[in-house]
């Protein structure tokens, strides 16, 4: 084996490119549920950086930016700034977020932009290095309006869709960005208003991860660069076509990890298939977020009660989709694991975990063989990073759970556990 073959194996070894739920060390999550409680998540920042380090060594000169939607807890967003990652944000509140994290370049990508919203960017950007991204020409109108014609992404919408669920495929929706066969229009028309334009902007959907995702988004990526070539025919140059992110984990233990370096090496080859002189040769942008954080974050929770049914064994926990909502919104599949110290030496049964939320959709998993779960288990949900407390809600009013920070074998409290008072406070006349 040669030197750099021998280097590259060992950083595969230290940074494999998923981990899985058998990973985590049981008694080390015992440990924290026993000191926090639970329900509980648990994120393991040392496994983000590596997340970010695998991204940059596959995309080496692409724009990188974060989704903070898949994860805007403080100390994940100050990790990935001191990456030197950017960020794309969906909302105000998320810019604000990014930029007390400390990211140097921050994009909003405005889907439907609430008034207050563009009110609130358009001042952070007076001071701050704040692009935005429109998804319909009017909002050029609205931003003017408010006197900004500064750094202008223009989404696209290419008719190419792809992810784990119709929830989530938004290159294919109306609701997303202008039809592609606008765009060059758009694109001339923000420029001529004294617009600063840089680049087009497109996504897929969430969750790529097959072969059939993968063509897709090569599809849409080859379209990213014939739509380029022709706003350049319309005049205007860019600097960057961003092709978005939906980056897939393996939810399910069987599924193989996605292969970055082959999506890098598809995606670079979709853009130099499109004929075009140096001048059109706009910088790569891709914007992962579920990929950086999906497998860095568990959710503990424990059993309340058990009980045998004729269909299946019933393992109720105090936990449900209050704390984690892809299940009941996507049917999504999480891999769990009975954290109890003998489980190995128990019998399995089918168990469906409950949560206890009073609705039907209330479950975390359905028909899963499990070693035979009894009161007091604790029980731990797998890649529950992405979308996981971002999606929490205080339903049934329920205080979310409490996030527990890993980094460099310490751990420590990032987010509190909310409190009944806690969601009582904003009321008045009480």
């Amino acid at each position: 084996m040669t030197t750099e073959a021998a280097s590259t194996s060992s950083v595969a070894a230290v940074n494999p490119p998923v981990r899985r739920l058998a990973d985590w060390p049981a008694a080390d999550l015992r440990d924290l549920a026993t000191e926090h409680g639970t329900p509980l998540y648990v994120v393991d920042l040392d496994r983000v950086r590596e997340n970010a380090v695998r991204l940059r060594q596959a995309f080496l000169d692409a724009e990188i930016s974060y989704a903070v939607k898949a994860n805007a807890i403080g100390s994940v967003l100050e990790t990935i700034a001191d990456a030197g990652l950017g960020a794309e944000c969906a909302s105000a509140g998320e810019v604000v977020r990014a930029l007390e994290a400390g990211f140097d370049r921050v994009r909003y990508t405005a889907v439907n932009p609430p008034a207050r919203d563009l009110d609130r960017v358009v001042d952070l950007a007076a001071d701050h290095e704040v692009a935005i991204t429109i998804g319909a020409s009017d909002t050029l109108d609205r931003l003017a309006e408010r006197g900004w014609t500064g750094e202008l992404f223009v989404r696209v919408n290419p008719g190419v869709g792809a992810g784990h669920h119709e929830k989530v495929r938004t290159g294919t929706d109306p609701k997303f960005g202008v039809p592609d066969e606008r765009a060059a229009a758009v694109v001339s028309e923000a420029a001529e208003r004294g617009f600063d334009v840089r680049g087009l902007h497109a996504h897929a959907g969430s969750g790529i991860l097959n072969d059939d995702d993968l063509d897709s988004h090569r599809a849409l990526v080859a379209r990213m660069g014939e739509l380029v070539s022709e706003v350049a025919d319309a005049g205007v140059v860019l600097d960057t076509v961003n092709v978005g992110g939906g980056f897939g984990v393996p939810y399910r233990e069987s599924e193989s990890p996605l292969d970055l370096d082959s999506l890098a090496a598809a995606t670079h080859e979709a853009l130099d298939s499109v004929d075009g002189s140096d001048d059109r040769d706009p910088a790569l942008g891709i914007e992962p977020g579920r990929y950086l954080v999906a497998d860095a974050g568990v959710l503990v929770t424990r059993a309340n009660t058990v009980k045998s049914t004729p269909e299946t064994t019933i393992v109720g926990v105090d936990c449900g989709m209050t704390d984690l909502l892809r299940p009941a919104l996507y049917d999504a599949h999480h891999a769990i694991r009975l954290l109890a110290p003998d489980a190995a030496e128990r019998g399995t049964v089918s168990t469906t975990v409950v949560g206890p939320v009073c609705e039907s959709a209330d479950a975390l998993a359905r028909d899963r063989e499990l070693p035979a779960p009894a009161r007091d288990d604790l029980l731990a949900v797998g890649n529950a990073g992405a979308y996981g407390y971002e999606m929490a809600s205080t339903y049934n009013s329920r205080p979310r759970p409490a996030v527990i920070a890993l980094d460099d074998g310490e751990s420590r409290v990032c987010v509190h556990r909310e409190t009944i008072d806690d969601l009582t406070r904003l009321e008045v006349d009480r």
